[in-house]
């Protein structure tokens, strides 16, 4: 087995995003996407053309999913569940299950390998001392049904490869945890820690990658961890911003890592300790490759 290490930063998409997340690969037109919550849109940085296009959402997008098969998208907006037509600019709501939550909003989510979709939602303004966000998985009747609870900040959602092993974190408990996930019925059980990260570094957005290696954005932390199926560090990215906020493996050939920041919250002379902030950056990858990003799939 050739040895892992990340190379030379191939490129910085200057976005400068308010809170960039939930970045994708998607590997039939090789396009990078990725939300700006906060900015209420979408981005697609294609790598054909070297074109990049943002696309006004009608709302903050937590997080979105491609549907096989369909043009539409999937979107979990800050506050409830839709299908999204960027030609037709429609949306056709699914479900709102935190409507009557005040201060909640969707967050961190994405596919199982089976294709279906897992939105999570985060407590962002504390209204009620018992508070609580959950995760959430869409059933066959296009509803979210909730898998787990007691949580503040959804995120860090990613399956093994043969899909049989389930990470999550709660950003604030600054712990990652794994579960066992049934393929067939999309039940977890048998939770257990996983890792907890240095002090003042969050768990945020998650990928796998083909040797069922965990790649982490680690918010507040300035890097990218890579930990090994014990948990234990195997490779550390230093990053020139102190918000990284999700990562995925992508690229024509699977061997980018791609990771998104944000400057949301940081003072003005953070900022300019670190310009940066809010950039899309593009790192080679050696010795390792990535799985093509799951699609939705319509019950």
């Amino acid at each position: 087995m050739s040895k892992v290490t990340i190379g030379n930063l191939l490129k910085v998409i200057d976005v400068t995003n308010t809170l960039g997340e939930g970045v994708q690969w998607h590997a039939l037109s090789r396009c990078i996407w990725w939300t700006d919550i906060e900015g209420s849109s979408l981005y697609c940085y294609c790598t054909k053309t070297n074109q990049l296009t943002r696309f006004q959402m009608p709302d903050r997008v937590g997080c979105f999913a491609f549907i096989k098969n369909d043009k539409r998208l999937i979107v979990a907006f800050a506050n409830g569940l839709a299908f999204y037509d960027f030609e037709s600019e429609a949306i056709e709501w699914l479900d709102k299950p935190e409507q009557h939550i005040p201060g909640n909003r969707f967050n961190d989510g994405r596919v199982d390998r089976q294709g279906r979709f897992w939105p999570g939602s985060m407590v962002e303004t504390q209204s009620a001392s018992n508070q609580l966000a959950h995760l959430y998985m869409v059933n066959k009747e296009l509803k979210c049904q909730p898998k787990i609870s007691d949580i503040e900040i959804s995120n860090g959602l990613c399956w093994s490869p043969d899909g049989t092993k389930l990470y999550h974190a709660d950003s604030p408990k600054q712990q990652l945890f794994q579960y066992d996930f049934n393929v067939d019925t999309g039940e977890i059980s048998n939770k257990r820690l996983f890792v907890t990260t240095a002090e003042n570094s969050y768990p945020d957005g998650s990928t796998v990658d083909a040797q069922g290696f965990i790649w982490n954005a680690q918010w507040g932390g300035s890097r990218v961890v890579r930990y090994n199926t014990d948990g234990q560090v195997d490779i550390e990215l230093s990053l020139p911003v102190s918000q990284p906020s999700c990562v995925a493996i992508g690229g024509p050939n699977l061997d980018w890592l791609i990771i998104t920041s944000a400057r949301q919250d940081l003072s003005a002379e953070q900022l300019l300790t670190e310009p940066q902030a809010g950039n899309v950056f593009i790192y080679q990858l050696d010795g390792v490759q990535g799985l093509e990003e799951n699609q939705y799939v319509l019950p």
